[in-house]
């Protein structure tokens, strides 16, 4: 595994519990670190980090306080 690649995985926390829940990742990252991306979009779909994901997300909080408020007036 490249230095680069050890480095960016020690320092997020996110990509380090992932790697360590899913230890097959070691082996695909270790033979081409063309596989960092991969594992950087399986990651981020697992802990559901897109954009797409905030957005939603975001909505689903904003429905909840507006029911909340509603409930309360």
């Amino acid at each position: 595994m490249q230095l680069i690649t050890l480095y960016a995985l020690k320092n997020d926390d996110k990509m380090h519990a992932f790697l360590h829940e899913n230890s097959e990742w070691y082996k695909y990252l270790n033979r081409s670190a063309k596989n960092y991306q991969t594992f950087v979009k399986a990651m981020k779909k697992k802990y559901k980090l897109n954009p797409t994901d905030k957005i939603a997300s975001t909505l689903d909080n904003i429905d909840l306080i507006s029911s909340v408020i509603q409930t309360i007036k």
